[in-house]
């Protein structure tokens, strides 16, 4: 099922982010003020765009050569209607008579009354007599074809530059995510559906890459190519460019109108594709409980609901930036029909070339194409914004507290570990841990039972610093944790969890984990202290033997065993056992404590254990309750007193079942 706790599933429908850490991590993890919602574009966009500036030498190329390549297509018309004038004038001298001037074809058009046919001649070069010169007309045309021939080259270049340069720049995008994960606190972590981190990280990055790459290039070509045309336009003819002009104000309203909306419902579609897939990653990873206990219609239920918004949110996106396209266009010829009509009396008038109404026409088409572009790239730059926005908030979360490097370890330690008044929340009005004192001796198993929600596992958690005290301190072999670097603190400790996790790869690459520098002997001696060996050596294919993601090759005893060797590999000074036999039978429970013993061997030792029966040699047995130490004592003492651990073991064990638990322990 869905996890109920997790904030971004419950976010309201417009995707919250914010800009500055501080606003933004406290929005997310409740204890500080909301995050803002996405309703600036403009910053989103400036912050997006800004990822180009490390490439700003070559972006500048990039922006050169399109330049160089929308000033020969913006020129390309004028000379083309230049060679239309020397086809209209070749054709329309063929038909005055030769050895008169067109001065005197003129006056003798308006003698005869024909003052409209005067006027159109005197716009013109006509040569009367004198048919088409098709040497300039070639070296025109020839010109005409060079020029968007070096246009296109030049195009194809700063394509070729660009997707470069921001292959680069997502490069490191991912990269500045890969380790902003890794600075992440867990809280992060907790609060969230993996499958929406997963998709900020995956589906969210790819989409950006699609608008940098795509809808960035189109856009300065096309904004270029806009001002580049205005200028031939009102150069030709101011008139007519400024009736071609009217499409600007409103296009602009146009994709301003739809832009606002569009923006708000692509935010909810990546918000919607983030839950979805959280609720997808659920529905695989606990496949087994989902038919165990028949809830393949519920979970396809929640997919339906979850499924339909998303279907909801994108096409409610795509259809409303979809009408700027259209909408667009219809302003197009409206503009199209006017300047066609009004070239064409200025023509018969006398007071504009064909050639010139003819490029202006020309222009006036590349001068709403370019608008219409932008319009329509309105849809992949929203969204890519959009996804920017995700991304960026997790960029911004709060990572974890800055290290202390001063302090540094032997190689091996003794494994003294000592709370001091330890205190520890996961909210401020909801205390957890407080003021908890004692000590772990080097080399003694230290216990730690209770009920649910006593705070076992987070107290480990707070060895391993993946959570940050709130008072007190921890001291390994008298030195403060706090002091040393994370790194230095967990290289030092081994960690068997309940759910055994393993990598794709084979059981020597899954072993050697715990130490990437171990031999192939020594993976294969921790193989044999943990009992691996034994069931790796009836495999067809031994240690090479290829393991999936969760080790469906091997059982689920078997599974722990491996991870048991690996922490035995590692040599650590401390280990975590965090109810590390809850998940196998009876029988394999048996080998996994031999490993176990194995492992724990000189050194110290944290063991979290449902079964009783398990820490009965510990040296030290901690029972928590809410948080606090309420008995400590070995496992005889605690039996004695007939407190807090007598009455856990009793409720566990009663009657038959003790006996029987008795039987295997004896």
């Amino acid at each position: 099922m869905a996890k109920k706790n997790t904030p971004v599933v419950e976010e309201v429908d417009e995707l919250e982010v914010a800009y500055e850490p501080t606003e933004a991590d406290g929005g997310m993890f409740g204890d500080g003020p909301p995050a803002k919602k996405a309703q600036h574009f403009w910053p989103s966009a400036k912050r997006l765009f800004g990822l180009l500036r490390p490439e700003r030498a070559k972006f500048g190329f990039v922006v050169l050569l399109v330049i160089l390549s929308v000033i020969l297509t913006v020129i390309a018309p004028k000379i083309l209607g230049q060679a239309m004038d020397v086809i209209f004038n070749g054709v329309l001298g063929a038909q005055l008579p030769a050895g008169v001037t067109l001065a005197e074809v003129i006056s003798g058009a308006r003698a005869q009354g024909n003052d409209q046919f005067a006027d159109l001649l005197e716009g013109t070069n006509v040569v009367p007599g004198q048919g088409i010169d098709f040497m300039a007309l070639g070296g025109l045309i020839l010109v005409v074809l060079g020029m968007y021939t070096v246009a296109s080259v030049l195009m194809w270049w700063q394509g070729f530059i660009l997707n470069g340069l921001v292959m680069r720049i997502v490069f490191n995008l991912r990269q500045d995510i890969e380790e902003k994960l890794n600075r992440l606190p867990l809280r992060y972590f907790d609060t969230r559906q993996r499958g929406d981190v997963m998709s900020r990280v995956t589906n969210d990055v790819d989409n950006v890459q699609a608008a940098l790459q795509q809808a960035f290039s189109q856009i300065v070509q096309s904004l270029l190519t806009v001002i580049g045309i205005t200028a031939m336009m009102f150069i030709v003819s101011w008139q007519l460019a400024l009736i071609a002009l009217i499409a600007l104000p409103l296009s602009g309203a146009i994709a301003g109108f739809i832009g606002v909306r569009s923006q708000k419902l692509f935010a909810a579609q990546w918000k919607n594709t983030g839950s979805l897939n959280g609720h997808i990653e659920e529905t695989f990873s606990g496949q087994e409980i989902v038919r165990v206990f028949g809830r393949d219609k519920e979970m396809l239920e929640e997919f339906d609901a979850r499924n339909d918004k998303l279907y909801d949110a994108s096409f409610g996106a795509q259809f409303m930036s979809g009408t700027i396209m259209p909408a667009m266009t219809f302003v197009s010829y409206l503009s199209y029909v006017l300047i066609a009509v009004v070239g064409g009396l200025r023509v018969a008038s006398g007071q504009l070339t064909l050639g010139d109404a003819t490029a202006f026409i020309q222009y006036s088409r590349e001068f709403t194409q370019p608008i219409t572009q932008i319009a329509g790239l309105a849809n992949m730059l929203q969204s890519g914004v959009a996804s920017a926005e995700r991304t960026f908030e997790l960029l911004d979360a709060e990572e974890e507290l800055a290290e202390e490097t001063g302090t540094h370890l032997p190689e091996r330690t003794n494994g003294h570990v000592e709370f001091e008044n330890v205190s520890f929340s996961y909210s401020e009005d909801v205390p957890l841990i407080q003021n908890l004192s004692f000590s772990a001796e080097p080399g003694h198993t230290v216990a730690i039972v209770g009920p649910t929600g006593a705070g076992k596992t987070t107290l480990v958690n707070l060895v391993m610093r993946f959570y940050e005290l709130t008072g007190g301190r921890i001291l390994l072999d008298g030195v403060s944790t706090t002091s040393l670097s994370r790194a230095e603190l967990r290289s030092q400790v081994g960690m068997v969890l309940q759910d055994a996790v393993l990598f794709e790869g084979t059981i020597r690459e899954n072993i050697r984990y715990g130490r990437l520098d171990a031999t192939d002997d020594e993976v294969i001696a921790a193989a044999q202290a943990t009992m691996v060996d034994r069931f790796v050596r009836q495999l067809p294919e031994g240690y090479d033997t290829v393991l999936d993601a969760d080790g469906g090759s091997v059982s689920a005893g078997e599974r722990q065993l491996i991870t048991i060797a690996r922490a035995f590999i590692a040599n650590p000074s401390l280990l975590i056992l965090d109810e590390a036999t809850s998940s196998v039978d009876t029988r394999t429970e048996l080998l996994v404590q031999h490993a176990m013993a194995a492992l724990r061997t000189d050194r110290t030792s944290f063991v979290i254990a449902h079964r009783l029966s398990t820490i009965k040699d510990a040296h030290t047995i901690l029972v928590m309750e809410e948080g606090r130490i309420v008995e400590q004592g070995d496992h005889e003492q605690l039996l004695a007193r007939k407190g807090a651990f007598y009455k856990l073991y009793m409720s566990q064990f009663a009657g038959g079942a003790l006996d029987e638990e008795s039987e295997l322990i004896e």
